[in-house]
């Protein structure tokens, strides 16, 4: 099993800036793994945001290319995402994801075994 638990949402005025971060709480160590951002807007589907593998493959979507950047602290079990330049549009709840025993910068929702809770960023002035 593997526990998911995600810190650092919260307020921000457009331009600014906020670093999310999702602990991740396993006993198991997973030599091949893929964990991953994802975002859900109010009234819209869950998005894929950036992923990164166990290697350090990283991916980004289109959407926040340039502006959101993804990367882990493997000794914390820690995945981070920062994001500056934020605009209202980035408004959303942020989710991390884990996906056990594949390295592969997917984006798709459905490969992903765990969940986290979710951290709320709100972006208005």
């Amino acid at each position: 099993q593997v526990q998911l638990v995600e810190s650092g949402g919260g307020s921000v005025q457009p331009g600014g800036s906020l670093r999310l971060a999702c602990e991740q709480r396993r006993q198991r160590t997973y030599p091949y793994y893929s964990i991953a951002w994802f975002r859900q807007a109010p009234g819209k589907e869950r998005q894929g945001i950036a992923a990164i593998t166990s290697s350090g493959q990283t991916a980004v979507a289109d959407s926040v290319k340039g502006r959101f950047t993804i990367s882990q602290d493997n000794a914390k079990k820690t995945l981070y995402l920062e994001m500056n330049s934020l605009k209202p549009d980035d408004t959303a709840t942020y989710y991390c994801a884990f996906r056990a025993n594949v390295a592969s910068v997917n984006l798709d929702e459905s490969v992903y075994n765990f969940w986290g809770q979710g951290t709320q960023v709100i972006v208005s002035s």
